[in-house]
């Protein structure tokens, strides 16, 4: 399973507006909508239901990253997008800094090894350092897609 398998390239957002956790996952569920991966009403559900999975414990996951997950009816099949902002957004990370790197994930409730996988992948990708720090000084949209591409070609390299 590759990044831009389920990470939907027309839905990334360079420059998040969001300042916080909640707004954040709205913004990438707006472009969810935008590009027709959702509709208004699922996305609003599927909002709810990463925030409620927020509720639980952060997905801020530190050096900057979050990864607001949740499964859902509203999704047919595993949907993502990636968000970046430039100014940092309040995420209750567990390491208490900002968040600028959103991977938002939104899975079928049939498909749990799927999610997992997906969630997998997005952390081994991660966890490369220098990667985030890429897609943190992306110029633009395009760059940060082709970033994602590039993360898959080098995994699937391995």
């Amino acid at each position: 399973m590759k990044l831009l398998d389920f990470l939907v390239a027309d839905a990334t957002v360079d420059d998040l507006v969001a300042v916080d956790k909640a707004g954040a996952v709205k913004e990438l569920m707006q472009k969810l909508v935008e590009t027709q991966h959702l509709t208004d009403k699922q996305a609003k559900a599927a909002t709810q239901a990463i925030l409620d999975r927020e509720a639980l414990g952060s997905t801020g996951i530190g050096r900057g990253i979050a990864v607001p997950h949740a499964k859902h009816a509203s999704a047919k099949k595993i949907v993502g997008c990636l968000g970046r902002s430039k100014k940092g957004v309040a995420f209750a990370a567990i390491d208490g800094e900002p968040v600028y790197l959103v991977f938002l994930l939104l899975s079928p409730p049939d498909q749990p090894g799927e999610h997992l996988k997906a969630l997998e992948h997005i952390s081994v990708v991660l966890r490369d350092e220098n990667f985030s720090k890429f897609l943190r000084r992306a110029k633009d949209k395009d760059e940060l897609v082709s970033l994602l591409a590039e993360a898959d070609e080098k995994l699937y390299r391995e």
